[in-house]
């Protein structure tokens, strides 16, 4: 069963609050107001209804909506772990007060892993769309000005390499036939564990690794080719485990369902690479199209943002746009690599379509710019769009962007990198603790949703003091 709020408190709890009250943060106060909102709880409470059929009306009592939006906004204001999260707000009164949950008791990490869970991606927009409407029915965002910018979120993998995914194949695969093995009662053929003997042709290649030049290159080839055949003698097995699983009976079968399911998914995704892996180090293919970087975040792409430090970035692509007072609008995660000049348009009409209006400014950094893009955007009703471009030589086009308007528009812009800045390291993005694109979704909502709180909350604060 699932339910708003928590049963109303006693006059002693009461009297107890308003004493706690005085220890509130100043933007604590305001958004305490704020998470009052009825659109923002039902939000939450229909996605708490649809973790089972019947649970609205069946069950034990799940962490009212209001507890579960309150615990996890707080965690990531604090960039705390669910452990921590616990833990604080068992031992605080504030904490206590602030996420409504008085005496009773605080939901355990557990619990809000799932709820975290059942908020999926998709309520989390509602929810950062609602804030963003608040924001500016109080007069915090007007939508005069835009500015928007692009980072990389990265995925929790290791450094992607043939070797590293070969041998990450090889153990779940064979881990994954030792179990239907166990829950089937055993198979014809016992299943061959060579687990073993790839983790020695993966150290023997990192060793290879070490030597340059040609001989180096006929090593590692030469340490490569026993590592491909032991994969694909694994992956025959595997094959062999699927066909013995089909021909089950029925109750056995049911049984190995789950992880039937699993060995198939992972031994596709195994075969891809050992193609690509044979494209590369046998073939000397290097640009091979849709790589797979990892078994386990399939979604991972390779992002080259310029980067003296990291010039590649193994994860997904983030854009976030601001208006007034570091409130921001819209963001959006991509699942496929795309160019930052394609993006400036539909992040106009984002904006136009959350704050009711075209902004007047539009400032982003160089990857923006094209002559379409200034065009389609005046066109659209933006006066001022300060975009540069680094690659120009014509005189004109550099007396343009040495106006007062224009270089002002670009001092501003480059708020947007201690935006993300903010939202990657206070926020927790620069710290991986999601599961696939959607659990990457969900994750940097919640991040812009927790900013976009402290921000209204410090505007507002000195006006409510």
């Amino acid at each position: 069963m699932i339910k708003l709020r928590h049963a109303q408190p006693t006059v002693w709890e009461g009297l107890f609050a308003e004493e706690v009250a005085e220890l509130w943060e100043p933007w604590m106060r305001v958004v305490d107001e704020l998470l009052e909102d009825e659109e923002l709880l039902d939000a939450v409470y229909d996605a708490q209804g649809k973790r089972h059929k019947q649970s609205r009306q069946r069950g034990r009592a799940q962490t009212p909506a209001e507890v579960a939006l309150r615990m996890l906004i707080l965690k990531h204001v604090r960039n705390w772990s669910y452990e921590t999260l616990e833990r604080e707000v068992r031992a605080n009164v504030v904490y206590r007060s602030f996420c409504r949950i008085g005496m009773e008791k605080v939901p355990d990490a557990k619990t809000l892993v799932r709820l975290g869970q059942v908020i999926g991606a998709k309520t989390i927009a509602e929810l950062h769309g609602r804030i963003v409407a608040l924001a500016q029915e109080r007069g915090v965002i007007q939508g005069r000005r835009m500015r928007v910018d692009t980072t990389v979120v990265e995925t929790n993998i290791h450094y992607p390499t043939d070797s590293g995914l070969l041998s990450d194949g090889a153990r779940v695969l064979t881990r994954t036939m030792k179990k239907i093995a166990g829950k089937a009662g055993g198979l014809k053929r016992s299943v061959r564990d060579r687990t073993r003997s790839v983790r020695k042709r993966v150290i023997a290649i990192a060793q290879a690794v070490r030597h340059k030049g040609m001989d180096g290159e006929r090593k590692r080839q030469r340490e490569y080719r026993p590592l491909l055949r032991l994969t694909r003698q694994i992956l025959n097995d595997s094959q062999r485990v699927l066909l013995e699983v089909e021909a089950m009976p029925p109750h056995q079968s049911r049984a190995v369902q789950g992880l039937r399911e699993r060995l198939e998914t992972m031994a596709d995704q195994v075969r891809r690479v050992v193609r690509q892996t044979k494209a590369r180090v046998l073939k000397g293919i290097t640009q091979l199209p849709d790589k797979l970087l990892s078994l386990f975040e399939t979604h991972t792409e390779i992002v080259r943002k310029g980067k003296a430090a990291k010039p590649n970035e193994f994860g997904n692509v983030v854009e976030l746009q601001e208006a007034e007072n570091q409130i921001i609008t819209h963001y959006e995660v991509f699942e496929k690599r795309t160019s930052d000049h394609r993006l400036l348009l539909p992040a106009i009409q984002a904006h136009q379509r959350k704050l009711g209006r075209v902004p007047r400014w539009v400032a982003a950094d160089a990857g923006f710019y094209s002559k379409a893009n200034e065009e389609e955007a005046n066109a659209l009703g933006v006066k001022y769009v300060s975009i540069p471009n680094r690659k120009t030589r014509s005189e004109q086009r550099r007396r343009w962007e040495k106006q007062r308007w224009f270089q002002r528009a670009q001092a501003w812009r480059t708020g947007c990198e201690g935006r993300i800045s903010v939202i990657k390291r206070r926020h927790g993005l620069a710290r991986c603790r999601y599961h696939g694109i959607q659990g990457m979704r969900r994750w940097v909502g919640l991040g812009v949703i927790a900013d976009n709180l402290i921000n209204i909350g410090r505007y507002l604060a000195p006006q409510t003091a």
